[in-house]
């Protein structure tokens, strides 16, 4: 008798264990479905919202990524509620723990409750956006996510910084409008000024016209220095978000080359040796 009791305990549990894990997979199938769907119609639905609204894409990115956070976070919450209820954990109970444990962390957390604060004035203000190249909390990037408690800032080393939204006291967004490319070129005091200016300008309107990243200028504004071996003569224009430091290269490049053609000379430093005897 005893030994027919055991085979039915057995039995028992062996069909609770196999009921179980067939709820777990069941479970985790579904979560798995209902996040690729809704990560799914986020997207979609933010980029009807951009070509209705005309939004830009750096705003759209930004909120699409904080709407698919906002949505992990619950969707999270909701599989972890099943779990519970499969293994028949005391959900009230639960929730209760860990509203008690949510307010003792409040109490203690507030950097937490100042970067979400601040985090949540970034995007209410729209100081920050996907995509925008920024300085922020002594970092300079471009930004990849704006979340309501980090912001991640992507170094143009590759280094990804995770910056917490209450360490950035003060934004620099250099993306929002037309940028400043800044060229000084350095001739002798044995050549002509006004010859060397008339030189660089005819490249720069050369260049303005072949360059559709220029919106303005190049202009050369004249002498902006006196070195201790040369002359400097400073070029100005103006380009497009984040095409200032090509423009500047390309720049670079004509001017010294049309600079050799007419003889100018680009000094370097000179040593003179005087002998005393």
């Amino acid at each position: 008798m005893d030994q027919w009791t055991s085979y039915l305990t057995e039995g028992a549990f062996l069909t609770a264990v196999l009921l179980v894990i067939g709820q777990l997979f069941i479970a985790i199938i579904a979560f798995l479905i209902v996040r690729a769907i809704g990560r799914r119609i986020i997207s979609s639905g933010f980029e009807r919202m951009q070509a209705q609204k005309n939004m830009t894409h750096g705003r759209m990115k930004t909120l699409e990524k904080l709407t698919l956070n906002i949505f992990s976070y619950i969707l999270i919450f909701v599989f972890i509620t099943i779990i519970a209820g499969i293994f028949e954990l005391p959900i009230g109970g639960l929730i209760a723990g860990a509203g008690v444990v949510g307010l003792a962390i409040g109490f203690g957390a507030q950097g937490l409750v100042s970067d979400v604060v601040t985090g949540f004035f970034l995007l209410l203000e729209k100081q920050i956006d996907v995509d925008d190249y920024v300085t922020a909390a002594g970092i300079d990037g471009v930004v990849e996510e704006v979340g309501l408690r980090t912001t991640q800032i992507r170094g143009f080393d590759g280094t990804l910084h995770f910056v917490p939204n209450r360490e950035i006291s003060s934004v620099s967004n250099h993306s929002r409008g037309n940028m400043r490319a800044l060229i000084d070129m350095s001739i002798s005091y044995d050549d002509n000024i006004d010859e060397a200016i008339a030189v660089m300008q005819s490249v720069c309107d050369k260049i303005a016209l072949e360059d559709e990243t220029i919106k303005e200028g190049p202009n050369v504004i004249g002498v902006q220095g006196l070195g201790d071996s040369d002359v400097v003569i400073r070029v100005i224009a103006k380009t497009e978000n984040m095409m200032q430091w090509a423009v500047e290269r390309k720049l670079r490049k004509e001017l010294k080359e049309a600079l050799d053609a007419n003889n100018i000379e680009i000094p370097y430093p000179h040593q003179v040796y005087i002998e005393k005897k």
